[in-house]
């Protein structure tokens, strides 16, 4: 199986998901189409199993920094942004695909737990920097942090930028996301004393 999951990588990254057809994942992965077929019933579920992993790389990422209270939260976040960014880089074409043919798998049931799982771990992190704050501030905070990585993340991917420059924006970034985080936590409620990302 991991030879036809690398044969539509090929396909995709190469040809694009016009040319994203069993019969192309076949041919380039040396098998009949029967024997494709043995392994996956369509083409959707090679592009779920192709995104699950992208996901599944996330989750672990992100759980394995994030989630290790040894380290300062605004350290655990520098990590984090700097993996996700060259990780971008290095996988660009493919999440480029993947997102193109995102109407074939994203509404799954399986999509969307894999989905609420990410999100359960940006949302543990938020409670443990955001302590003092509502569920909802909380929410807000999560979802502007993760949409802006992400968009960051993606537009400076697709550019022919060298791996010193993803470095230096996702420092950038990680400057910028610490700051908001800092000023959020002043805005919102007043902050106990000792809690992490403190105002100074």
């Amino acid at each position: 199986m991991a030879d036809v999951l690398e044969a539509a990588i090929r396909v995709l990254k190469t040809e694009g998901i016009r040319r994203f057809t069993m019969a192309r994942i076949a041919e380039k992965a040396g098998v009949s189409v029967g024997s494709l077929y043995q392994y996956f019933p369509n083409k959707e579920a090679i592009l779920f199993d192709l995104q699950a992993r992208e996901w599944e790389e996330t989750a672990a990422l992100l759980s394995g920094v994030l989630a290790d209270r040894s380290i300062p939260p605004d350290v655990r976040v520098r990590r984090v942004i700097g993996l996700f960014f060259q990780s971008e880089r290095e996988e660009a074409a493919l999440r480029t695909a993947l997102a193109e043919a995102a109407p074939l798998y994203r509404d799954t049931p399986e999509a969307k737990g894999l989905r609420a799982r990410i999100e359960g771990i940006l949302v543990s992190f938020m409670a443990e920097i955001l302590p003092a704050h509502s569920e909802g501030q909380r929410a807000f905070a999560t979802d502007m942090v993760k949409t802006t990585i992400g968009a960051l993340g993606k537009q400076f991917s697709e550019g022919d930028r060298s791996p010193e420059e993803i470095d230096a924006l996702a420092k950038a970034t990680a400057d910028m996301v610490i700051g908001w985080i800092k000023g959020y936590r002043a805005k919102t409620e007043t902050i106990r004393p000792g809690c992490p990302f403190s105002r100074a």
